[in-house]
């Protein structure tokens, strides 16, 4: 079973196998830097040696590479458009350079461009990254509050089918459950995961980031909580890591640490569900 956590790059990349063999993952998911400015992958030669050397020696992988808060690809602003093209590319090549398979995006938001303007914002803007071979660029399913794409898995389908890259999707749990797919039992997931195969394809699901939702399904409500103790809950968690077309796919946990629990908690008990 691939199942890991976002850890800390603090002190330098390399330091995210130590941080994730310290939770008990085997695959995981970074930030080159800090999400909530524009600032550039900080990574040296040296610490790109030590983490790729110190990945294939400990961990199973894939890492995932999250993209800055501050990209918006549906975006009709030429400057943020301009700034969010340059962000994705430097984490491509980032990725390049420490071995990573993926770099994981949201789409963001149309703020009035509409969704279908969005969406080709959206593709478009990835059409201009030169990404490198061994690099996938996966488009993030939403929360879907305001004017965010990414909450319909039409959206996900659309920008994948209209961008010439080989792009892939990563499923957030909790975010698909906020924009009204209900993962909550058994059947819910099945039926959840059956219309991501009709609009999508679980061909070209790559990852998936499982989160517990604080808040009740269709709320649009972007707030994680610890594996099995949201809304979604023990049942729904449970069918999700062990469906059949979910269950050999990496699971990147982004849940809080509260309540005396953190990272390392919510790797077990993702074992402690498996079937």
């Amino acid at each position: 079973m691939r199942v890991g956590a976002h850890v800390s790059v603090a002190g330098g990349v390399d330091n995210a196998v130590d941080n994730q063999r310290d939770v008990g993952g085997n695959c995981g998911q970074i930030f080159t830097h800090s999400p909530q400015v524009w600032q550039h992958p900080n990574v040296d030669d040296d610490e790109a040696a030590a983490f790729r050397e110190g990945t294939a020696a400990h961990l199973d992988g894939p890492w995932v590479i999250h993209s800055s808060y501050l990209v918006n690809l549906c975006t009709p602003k030429t400057d943020l458009r301009e700034k969010s093209i340059d962000s994705m590319q430097r984490e491509v090549d980032a990725a390049e350079e420490l071995g990573i398979e993926y770099v994981n995006v949201h789409l963001g938001a149309h703020t009035g461009a509409g969704v279908e303007g969005g969406l080709d914002n959206a593709a478009s803007a990835l059409d201009e990254l030169d990404v490198p071979e061994g690099v996938t660029v996966l488009v993030e399913s939403d929360a879907g509050s305001g004017t965010k794409l990414g909450g319909e898995f039409e959206h996900l389908a659309a920008v994948r089918d209209r961008c010439d890259h080989d792009l892939g999707v990563c499923l957030d749990t909790a975010h698909a459950f906020a924009a009204g797919y209900d993962l909550s039992t058994p059947e819910g997931v099945d039926r959840v995961v059956a219309e991501f195969d009709d609009v999508v394809g679980v061909d070209d699901l790559h990852c998936i980031h499982l989160n517990d939702s604080k808040h009740a399904c269709g709320t649009n409500k972007d707030e994680h909580a610890h594996v099995g103790e949201g809304e979604i809950g023990v049942d729904g968690m449970r069918r999700i890591v062990n469906h059949p077309d979910l269950r050999d796919l990496p699971f990147v946990l982004e849940t809080p640490t509260e309540d005396g629990k953190g990272f390392a908690w919510n790797v077990d008990r993702v074992h402690g569900l498996r079937e």
